[in-house]
């Protein structure tokens, strides 16, 4: 299917590896000019690499923090007149809400709430502008099926989607949508951190965790980056211009509930 995006300008944060890389390479393989962000050298010559190996496409990329007022400002200056935006940084650790502090609430609304709000606030006002715009918040299963032990993740996240909500219907009419993706058991890093989080509490290896975690999911496997960078390219297309403000969970089928 052609997306009907080729030649789009996509700014894609934290997408140095894991999910946010995954949606880079769909992008760039339905032909959109991409711009890609992480903290290190290495890691972001790495994905450029790879992206090109799959895709064909040169990226552009950019090392900055979007966590710092001036990492998204070199973002924003990199890829002016975005017309794809895919928020996504690092979550915060599980642990028990009676341990956490002050800081460690603060640290989670920057990252997750925050940096994305002032993303989105940097690209905005062009996308309604120019009459097209997709913004993707790649979010977590959590937001719709909390658990105590990710409470920093699901409070700062949910207050995204919330603000995210009635911004959706406000710019609909210029052709803005804002969608999420909740992903939860993908095979990336973040499993790995978890499955080592896992050992810790459980006492067991590397591999029962791995298949307690899948035992978890209801495909009975983990799920693939690359479908997860798929749908996120179908949500920036064309054709996609109709839906808005959803929260699209990626699970394997594991979450129990109707909305």
């Amino acid at each position: 299917m052609d997306l009907g995006i080729s030649g789009r300008k996509a700014l894609l944060c934290a997408s140095s590896r894991g999910l946010g890389k995954a949606c880079a390479t769909s992008l760039a393989q339905a032909g959109c000019d991409v711009t890609i962000n992480g903290r290190t050298a290495d890691s972001l010559q790495s994905a450029a690499d790879d992206i090109f190996a799959t895709s064909g496409v040169r990226v552009r990329a950019v090392q900055a923090d979007i966590n710092t007022a001036e990492g998204r400002a070199l973002l924003l200056a990199a890829c002016p007149e975005a017309d794809i935006l895919v928020n996504n940084n690092d979550g915060p650790p599980p642990g028990q809400f009676l341990e956490w502090e002050e800081s460690d609430w603060l640290s989670a609304f920057n990252a997750n709430m925050l940096a994305a709000t002032f993303m989105i606030k940097g690209v905005l006002p062009g996308m309604r502008q120019r009459k097209f715009g997709r913004i993707v918040n790649i979010t977590s299963a959590m937001v719709k099926q909390p658990r105590a032990r990710m409470g920093l993740s699901t409070a700062a996240r949910t207050a995204l989607t919330a603000l995210c909500k009635a911004l959706s219907i406000e710019c609909a009419v210029d052709n803005v949508t804002i969608n999420n993706m909740l992903p939860e058991r993908f095979d990336t890093n973040r499993q790995v951190f978890m499955a080592k989080q896992m050992m810790k509490a459980d006492g067991i290896t590397f591999d029962e965790a791995r298949a307690k975690i899948v035992s978890t999911v209801a495909a009975k496997r983990f799920g693939r980056p690359e479908e997860f960078g798929d749908t996120c390219a179908f949500l920036c297309s064309h054709q996609a211009g109709f839906m808005s403000g959803q929260n699209l969970q990626l699970d394997g089928g594991s979450y129990p509930g109707l909305i």
